[in-house]
């Protein structure tokens, strides 16, 4: 099954430079999860290609408008093409009221939107499927904001098809066995589960982390990720402005890879100050070799 993200918007703040604030789906085989709506997020689908029709579920990092204020547009295109299936979102608390205060003058939506609220002070499981769960954490921000962790959850094993020709196994028995049990067959024999299935598939997983200051408190639930986009709104040279700000730096965001064992780093939430984004990767880089640049309209592979 397909895991990929696709990033709309990549950019902190403000457009910039012809980046668009921050706003990225990420795809698992056919369900599309949006991942916080800046403005021009529904442009920026058109232009990559993105089918906003399966979008199911929004999941919204915090209230400041450079992560939020896409929604309402989507919204009403959504409805404008007469969207039927229900929309989930997820968000601290407060964008209930920010979205219905938006909707009233213009009539409310053909389509009913679930809004939950997460709170954001402590961990949560705020959503699950049969394929994955999502999990939010606290991030350490001017207002209440959450990342979020989406991982895979354990499939069934696969049998081996000549061990099923080999033993005659029943459906019960096939079911068993992917089941990870080993079987007895009709004779006594005790067949072991390794010996009929191939080895599992490793889980993936993708962490969400933006805005935050750096924050070591995040460590335990991202160690091992496979994918870890990290806030890196500013280059050591403004360390000060992202400590005011709360906000990180690359080399930050870098360390905190490093220190969470994590297989990929994309960097991005880029300040205004820089039009050239080389600098964030060479300066992350240089701590966490496997960075690459989170740019709009790129997709990566989790």
């Amino acid at each position: 099954m397909r895991f990929a993200l696709t990033i709309l918007g990549v950019n902190a703040a403000t457009p910039a430079f012809g980046r668009f604030p921050t706003s990225q789906v990420l795809q698992y085989h056919n369900q599309y999860f949006l991942l916080d709506c800046g403005e021009g997020a529904q442009m920026r689908m058109s232009d990559f290609n993105i089918p906003r029709h399966k979008i199911r579920q929004i999941f919204i990092s915090h209230l400041h408008g450079d992560h939020v204020f896409g929604l309402p547009g989507l919204l009403f295109s959504f409805d404008l093409k007469g969207r039927q299936e229900p929309l989930e979102i997820f968000s601290p608390i407060g964008l209930k009221e920010m979205i219905l205060a938006q909707l009233r003058p213009g009539g409310m939506l053909s389509f009913p939107v679930h809004f939950h609220e997460i709170d954001a002070s402590k961990p949560m499981l705020v959503f699950e499927n049969a394929e994955l769960t999502v999990q939010s954490i606290p991030l350490k921000h001017g207002i209440p904001t959450v990342g979020y962790i989406f991982q895979e959850k354990p499939r069934p094993l696969n049998i081996r098809p000549e061990k099923i020709i080999e033993y005659q196994l029943s459906i019960a028995q096939i079911k068993a066995a992917k089941a990870g049990n080993t079987i007895l067959l009709e004779n006594g024999e005790c067949i072991e589960n390794q010996e009929l299935t191939l080895p599992p598939v490793p889980l993936r997983s993708y962490a969400f982390l933006t805005d935050t200051l750096y924050d070591e408190e995040v460590l335990p639930y991202i160690s091992g990720v496979d994918t870890l986009y990290h806030d890196t709104t500013f280059c050591n040279d403004h360390l000060e402005n992202a400590t005011l700000t709360l906000h990180s730096t690359a080399s930050q965001a870098a360390e905190l890879a490093c220190k969470a064992g994590v297989r990929q780093l994309i960097t991005g939430h880029y300040s205004s100050r820089y039009k050239d984004l080389e600098v964030f990767f060479e300066e992350a880089s240089a701590i966490f070799p496997n960075t690459v640049l989170g740019l709009e309209g790129n997709t990566y592979e989790i």
